[in-house]
């Protein structure tokens, strides 16, 4: 199995990239079986203080990506080619932590559902992300 330093060491902006480093994004476990990242609300937040539906959909698609890019590696990568997210609750205060499982890891493409949480474990979004596993360039 690949570490997420070696893969990120391939990549020209890390494993996660600028935007999730802004949103304060971290990786607490990753393989392609799994990954799982907290991020806060407080900074990720709409006009109303509520967490940002898009950075749920941020963390989820970066979840399914590095799972996908541990799957593919060392002979493929992943890009992202469908994401689709259901927001049930809100979140106002403290961290959200999604959660990757694979719902398919083929040769060429591989799909996962994430559950992003609030720290009470209720379930604030449900996201299924589609990543096309093409040659490097």
């Amino acid at each position: 199995m690949v570490s997420t330093d070696e893969l990120a060491g391939q990549m020209p902006h890390g494993i996660l990239g600028a935007l999730n480093e802004k949103m304060g994004v971290e990786i607490l476990e990753a393989s392609a079986e799994r990954v799982v990242a907290t991020m806060p609300v407080e900074g990720n937040t709409q006009p109303y203080g509520l967490l940002h539906g898009g950075a749920s959909v941020v963390l989820a698609e970066s979840l399914g990506s590095v799972g996908s890019a541990i799957h593919a590696h060392p002979d493929k990568i992943a890009v992202g080619v469908d994401i689709n997210a259901t927001h049930h609750r809100s979140a106002t205060s403290g961290t959200v932590t999604g959660v990757a499982t694979p719902v398919h890891l083929g040769r060429s493409s591989t799909c996962y559902e994430v559950v992003v949480s609030d720290e009470q474990g209720r379930r604030v979004c449900t996201a299924r992300i589609t990543c096309s596993l093409i040659d490097p360039r």
